[in-house]
């Protein structure tokens, strides 16, 4: 018996799935890696950094610069041609609050500033287990309160950075100069809750509820901490007064179902959110956006949806 393509395989287990995505994991798990869970965190930033060159390069920019922040934070700014506002956008790259550098959203930082005409920061964070949580959460404070200090910001992320602007819209509330006019979570973890419909349906792709916990036992140990807002900001008592959101949720993600309810929840605080669904793409779909037409488009699509929040 002939045996099936390997995209179609895939795209039997997981009806809908975009093609170029499944072509793009078969191809991966054609080279047989050990699995994430088997890794060290040194191990896995080096395959995640060898994924780099999945990300399209994005336009060129007037300037791009590594600044030093208080702290010993870095963060890498992006400066377009044409610079249309003050606002600046504080982005918080994705990696399970284990892995990723100031490369891992290079490409798509660049679309953001060319796209908005905005400064971008990039914030390198501290990453763990060396630095467990809180660490990231007050990294991320200490760098929305700096770069938003007498102007306005829009906070963005992807995945574990998702994450991290999610908390810093609920937590900047301290600094009367700071103020967040926008948040941008693209398949953000919102939730320490594994055992969701949306985890087990997807299982087997990029991310299931092993992966998810071998993420969270590294940055979180103490199970009790993660049900705190600052690590799962879904589980905060009030959402009233947060700022606009744009919130991006891919069909085939574990995270799909805790996207939509704080969208909802949003919502139902009376804030204004634009939840952009992409339903044939994946967890982590921006670091595609080279090779899968349908990541790029849809990098496109939320590039567009974050000018609506500055105009907003």
């Amino acid at each position: 018996m002939t045996s099936a393509p390997p995209e179609e395989t895939l795209r039997v287990r997981f009806p809908g799935l975009d093609p170029g995505i499944a072509t793009l994991l078969e191809a991966a798990r054609a080279a047989a890696p050990p699995p994430l869970t088997a890794l060290s965190p040194d191990e896995l930033r080096e395959r995640v950094q060898g994924g780099d060159g999945l990300c399209a390069p994005g336009p060129d920019m007037s300037d791009v610069a590594d600044v030093a922040l208080p702290g010993g934070l870095r963060t890498r700014r992006y400066t377009p041609h044409r610079l249309g506002t003050q606002t600046a956008l504080v982005w918080f790259h994705g990696g399970g609050w284990v892995t990723g550098t100031l490369d891992y959203s290079d490409g798509f930082c660049r679309m953001l500033a060319d796209g908005l005409g905005c400064e971008v920061h990039s914030i390198d964070y501290r990453l763990a287990p060396e630095h467990r949580f809180p660490a990231a959460v007050e990294d991320a404070l200490t760098a929305v309160r700096c770069i938003g200090d007498g102007r306005q910001v829009v906070v963005a992320g992807d995945s574990a950075g998702g994450n991290l602007a999610a908390v810093c819209a609920q937590q900047v509330h301290d600094v009367p100069s700071t103020r967040i006019r926008g948040q941008l979570l693209v398949y953000p973890v919102l939730d320490c809750d594994t055992t969701r419909s949306s985890y087990l349906r997807n299982a087997g792709l990029v991310l299931g509820p092993a992966e998810m916990t071998w993420f969270f036992d590294h940055y979180a140990p103490v199970a009790a901490e993660r049900a705190s807002p600052r690590l799962a900001p879904l589980r905060a008592r009030d959402l009233r007064s947060l700022p606009p959101a744009v919130i991006a949720v891919a069909g085939h993600d574990p995270l799909y179902d805790e996207g939509v309810a704080y969208a909802a929840a949003l919502r139902a605080a009376g804030v204004p959110v634009e939840l952009l669904d992409f339903p044939a793409l994946v967890h982590g779909f921006l670091r595609f956006t080279g090779p899968v037409p349908a990541a790029a488009d849809a990098a496109a699509v939320i590039v567009a949806a974050a000018a609506r929040l500055f105009r907003g």
